[in-house]
């Protein structure tokens, strides 16, 4: 079992939660293949909004891969993004900050 970071707007969260799905990097494929079935998957959210928002530094939701391949939906004529499914876990949100310490992965943390 592998652990990822998905790195997207609490709105595009909660949109996928309740969808029970993920994507990223924009509707990329690359990293979702990198994703085995029952992987972990923690997401932040450094903004409320993708165009805009506010700031917001946090932890917003975990799941699990329950899927084996990325696959493709038609969300806009010019716009076919892939994404795997998710069984999220009930959680509640984190901020970052007071965690910042204790997270190895982060390297600077001053940022």
């Amino acid at each position: 079992m592998n652990y990822w970071i998905n790195t997207i707007s609490r709105e595009h969260v909660l949109v996928g939660v309740e969808g029970g799905f993920t994507q990223a990097n924009h509707g990329s494929p690359h990293n979702l293949r990198r994703m085995k079935r029952g992987d972990l998957l923690v997401f932040y959210s450094p903004k409320t909004q993708f165009q805009g928002g506010k700031l917001l530094k946090t932890f917003t939701a975990i799941g699990q891969i329950t899927d084996d391949e990325p696959y493709q939906v038609q969300m806009r004529e010019d716009f076919n993004p892939f994404r795997r499914n998710v069984t999220f876990f009930d959680c509640q949100e984190a901020r970052i900050g007071p965690l910042i310490n204790d997270l190895d992965f982060i390297t600077d943390k001053q940022k």
